[in-house]
């Protein structure tokens, strides 16, 4: 089992570090060094369709992007008791951004706070101001509802998707290698979720895995990359146990209570669990999450990152608090500031294949992980962090 381990880590480095896209070449002929927009300074709009745990970190870290890369000074952005507010980070970055290059005004911020109805007139909202007042340069669209509502026709104001599950699968873009429309670039990691249940499975070789989604919207099914989960257990022979639990149209609530029952339900079901996206599951809810698992010494796979691995997620891909995905977005937006077609852009950026993993948890479970394991990681936590309910 480990000499399988050791040969997927070695394939997946191979093909990130050896297959450059085709698009790169477009990409160069195109700087990344600060620009202003004839004088003035370039404006950015966010939308996203509700609070979301990654959304703050991939706002943070596309700041500290555009600090790497010149485009504004160092800035202190205020700690957070919500982990999924962004409403505050952009107010922070509208009041105190110093630039002489970009700017985030206050106003040019929506979230629908995951509400169907709101988005719809949000999403009226943000198309009359790019089409007729036209005082935004270029539109952040944080997660997939997001990317849906601005991935469209209607305008044509430069729109970066950031965070979206399968930009591909919701419809968001055309394909990999082309978005489908001039304006639109979204970030594509083909075989992301492919790699996380292989890497998962060569190390434990699980014959039932757990998996919690909302069954009966395709956003459930894509959220929790149903197909690529399928097709790797039909390769691998292993059973897929899933649970449904709603969050469309629920309150946050409702959805944590669903993904908790959904979890006291896996646990005795099946040897091993994929955390997958969901609204019902945040870092403050971890531990009554996790409780099933760890009584039924069940590891767990996060399919959003290390961060979920710091709180007692047994493992996950090391993402590096988002630092190389925002870059590559930053440039990206860069380049557009200097003329670049989105479309003509890549889109592909894949995860660095290194391993975050929780001592603590693995303790907890029984597993001793080799050294093999332990030199993969890039990210060892040796305890569970906790959050703090504000309530």
């Amino acid at each position: 089992m480990q000499m399988i381990f050791n040969r997927l880590l070695l394939s997946f480095l191979v093909v990130v570090l050896m297959s450059p896209s085709c698009r790169s070449a477009e990409a160069e002929k195109y700087s990344t060094a600060p620009i202003s927009n004839q004088g003035r300074k370039w404006r950015i709009g966010y939308l996203e369709a509700g609070p979301y745990i990654n959304y703050p970190m991939n706002l943070r870290a596309l700041t500290a992007a555009f600090v790497e890369l010149g485009w504004m000074e160092s800035i202190d952005l205020p700690q957070q008791q919500d982990e999924n507010d962004t409403r505050k980070l952009w107010k922070a970055l509208s009041k105190n951004a110093k630039s002489r290059y970009i700017e985030f005004p206050a106003d040019a911020y929506w979230s629908c706070n995951w509400d169907d109805a709101l988005r719809k007139k949000t999403r009226t909202e943000i198309l009359v101001r790019l089409n007729q007042r036209k005082d935004i340069d270029l539109m952040l669209a944080m997660g997939t509802k997001a990317g849906q509502d601005l991935a469209t026709n209607e305008h044509s104001v430069p729109t970066i998707v950031l965070s979206s599950s399968n930009p591909v699968r919701s419809g968001i873009i055309k394909g990999v290698d082309d978005s489908g429309l001039d304006h639109v670039n979204a970030r594509v990691d083909p075989t992301r979720y492919e790699r996380q249940i292989r890497i998962f499975h060569s190390i434990f070789g699980f014959r039932k895995l757990g998996i919690v989604y909302e069954h009966d919207t395709p956003d459930g099914k894509t959220y929790a990359a149903i197909d690529d989960v399928e097709k790797v257990a039909k390769e691998l022979d292993f059973e897929i146990v899933s649970c449904h639990a709603p969050f469309s149209n629920v309150s946050e609530e409702e959805a944590q209570k669903a993904v908790q029952a959904c979890h006291r339900q896996l646990a005795p079901k099946v040897d091993a669990c994929y955390i997958t996206v969901h609204r019902g599951v945040s870092l403050q809810n971890m531990p009554v999450l996790l409780k099933p698992f760890y009584e039924r010494k069940i590891p767990t796979f996060s399919q959003v990152g290390s961060r979920e691995v710091k709180h007692g997620v047994l493992m996950s891909i090391a993402r590096a608090d988002f630092k190389y995905i925002a870059l590559f977005h930053a440039k990206t937006i860069a380049r557009i500031f200097h003329g670049a077609k989105p479309r003509d852009l890549d889109q592909v950026f894949e995860d660095p294949p290194r391993i975050a993993i929780n001592l603590k948890t693995a303790q907890m479970i029984g597993y001793d992980p080799s050294v093999d394991i332990l030199g993969a990681a890039d990210e060892i936590y040796e305890t569970i962090e906790t959050v703090k309910s504000e309530k």
